[in-house]
């Protein structure tokens, strides 16, 4: 059985086009630049996320320790909602000392309808992959689709089966 990566969305900003360049504000007030080329060059995953969300909370974990298997990546996660909701959940997460963002025009701007939702953009500002992840394996799925020079797993497991079939029917120059 083939892998399965996070579920891949065809609306909001394409995969392989530059990412939207936002300058927003972190929760403590500092500001944060999401999208364009990245001063220290690391990827940057997006986290969309809600306090309440259980499937949420499951993966902050995982996001952390991949974040630092890959090594080169900045974790931001965003969300919308109130304030003080957030600053108890950050808290009790241990995500006071991360960009954490309150915005609703973010999720907008990636057309995020459902949660948790990711985005990978490159150290050069171009989106990469992007999906909503349910598991551990739809998170990694963004890294390996990155690495795989493809929008998704699933576009990659397509192409793949459409190479099979040209070659199985003799059109794909293999005999």
């Amino acid at each position: 059985i083939a892998p399965v990566g996070a579920l891949a969305v065809e609306k909001g900003p394409r995969v392989g086009e530059p990412a939207p360049i936002l300058e927003l504000t972190n929760v403590d007030g500092h500001p944060i630049r999401v999208g364009g080329v990245d001063a220290f060059g690391r990827r940057t995953l997006l986290f969309f996320l809600s306090p309440t969300c259980p499937v949420c909370e499951t993966l902050l974990p995982t996001l952390r320790r991949l974040v630092h298997d890959e090594g080169d990546v900045r974790l931001v996660y965003t969300s919308d909602g109130d304030p003080a909701e957030h600053e108890g959940f950050r808290a009790s997460k241990g995500l006071l000392e991360s960009e954490y963002r309150l915005s609703r025009d973010l999720g907008l701007r990636y057309e995020v309808s459902k949660l948790p939702f990711a985005v990978l953009i490159d150290a050069d500002g171009v989106l990469r992959a992007k999906g909503m992840v349910n598991t551990r394996e739809h998170v990694e799925s963004l890294f390996r689709a990155e690495e795989l020079a493809v929008a998704s797993l699933q576009d990659y497991l397509g192409r793949e089966s459409e190479h099979e079939l040209a070659v199985v029917t003799g059109q794909g120059g293999v005999r």
